[in-house]
């Protein structure tokens, strides 16, 4: 029997690095285990905010690359400010109060001229390539995934030409992900976005999403089928670290301004001034990009002596972290629109052995998964006290060497598990 072949359009592909790469590595990586031929076609020149070049040897050699040039207005806008520019593109956008004349005439033209984003040149040019590939190639089901969700306007032309089947993979919000309102949309650009999203949704066959919130929300737009596939964790990363001989607390992602949690620097200056050898033990570790707000209200609280700020590691060495760490950090930003992110990193966290302090708006969906797994603690940003008390409860297990993870549940979360589920959605009668 032949396998079936699938079109995967997607922006982030290695050697970029960052969350955003891994969902459909690891889909592409077991899809063939389930009779599924993965056709990858990404951009030939991307401009990506993170390099991760040892994430170019876990693409399936099973996997069939196609590239099309791609032209976006990042790189020259790059000529102004590098670094504004990379921030924006990866998703950092500085403090409202703090931001520079030059921020906000980079966050308008993000928001008001680009629309959905900034690739959405590259829609045009992606049809025209893969009008004569889908013909030549017998391809009748294709996968868009976004952000950036102007691919998902790539999807939507081959549908509307061709017919495909289409689904349409969100691995996050389209128009209530929490940075959107950061974007001085003018009222315009507020109506077309919703506009689009509501074409996409109404469009594809299937849409796929990280998130029951996000279903929910969806719901209401659209009566096309949605199915919720999270993403998870590949049973490769299991390898053991040596645990840390501090006591550290580790985040390991973008640590953005929205998400600085001032219950847990509140929390940890009252343990150091209450506990005479807390302080010995303490360490903050940071891995990956950092705001400076965050950066400075750690300075603020007097902590910064116990900061280790790593900068962006290879995904290898974050896993590693994740596994020596002795507490990790999972922190969402307190609004209503981001209680249907499910950061990624949560899965392999899960999986580390070592327990989570996660912070964020209540009713959460990743509260819920942290909860029913037992791998860690839920608080909302007013649960400050008892944050400080299971804090000082993992620091005495650390201590007596006793702290650590007993997860439940876990296997329905590995990527060939959620692979098997995409791929009993691709085909159905199979």
């Amino acid at each position: 029997m032949k396998p079936k072949k699938l079109l995967i359009i997607t922006y982030y592909w290695p050697p970029a690095g960052g969350p955003g790469v891994q969902r459909w590595l690891k889909f592409v990586k077991y899809l063939p285990d389930f009779g599924v031929q993965s056709i990858v076609y990404i951009p030939e020149n991307p401009t990506y905010p993170i390099i991760d070049e040892a994430l170019i040897n876990e693409v399936s050699e099973k996997a069939i690359i196609l590239k099309h040039k791609i032209f976006e207005p990042y790189q020259f806008a790059s000529m102004f400010s590098k670094n504004k520019t990379k921030k924006i593109s990866s998703g950092i956008i500085p403090n409202q109060k703090k931001q520079s004349f030059l921020d906000k005439v980079f966050l308008w033209i993000r928001g008001n001229l680009f629309i959905p984003d900034a690739r959405v040149f590259w829609v045009k040019p992606s049809v025209r390539f893969l009008e004569k590939y889908i013909l030549e190639n017998e391809i009748d089901t294709i996968v868009t995934s976004g952000p950036p969700h102007s691919l998902h306007l790539i999807g939507l032309e081959l549908k509307q030409k061709f017919g495909v089947k289409w689904f349409a993979d969100f691995r996050d919000p389209w128009t209530t992900i929490g940075y959107h309102k950061s974007l001085r949309l003018s009222n315009y650009a507020v109506k077309k976005h919703k506009a689009l999203e509501h074409q996409v949704l109404n469009t594809a066959d299937t849409i796929i999403v990280t998130s029951k919130t996000t279903k929910t929300k969806f719901q209401a737009i659209t009566n096309r089928p949605i199915a919720v596939i999270t993403n998870g964790y590949d049973t490769e990363n299991g390898v053991k670290e040596a645990l840390d001989s501090k006591f550290t607390l580790a985040h390991i992602g973008s640590f953005l301004s929205e998400r600085n949690p001032k219950i847990l620097w509140e929390s940890l200056v009252e343990l150091i001034n209450e506990l005479p050898d807390f302080k010995t033990h303490l360490e903050i570790k940071l891995i990956g990009a950092v705001s400076q707000e965050v950066l400075e209200t750690i300075t603020q609280f007097e902590l910064k002596s116990y900061l280790n700020n790593l900068g962006y590691v290879s995904h290898s060495e974050a896993i590693a972290h994740q596994r020596k760490s002795q507490v990790l950090l999972l922190i969402e930003i307190n609004s209503d629109d981001t209680k249907s992110i499910i950061p990624g990193k949560l899965f392999e966290y899960m999986v580390s052995g070592r327990p989570i302090v996660a912070i964020g708006p209540n009713g959460s969906d990743f509260a819920k998964i942290i909860t029913n797994t037992n791998t860690g603690v839920f608080f909302d940003y007013s649960e400050k006290t008892k944050l400080k008390s299971v804090l000082l409860g993992f620091y005495n297990q650390f201590l007596e060497g006793k702290l650590q993870s007993n997860g439940v549940g876990l296997q329905q979360y590995s990527r060939k598990s959620l692979t098997e589920k995409l791929a009993q959605l691709l085909t159905p009668n199979s």
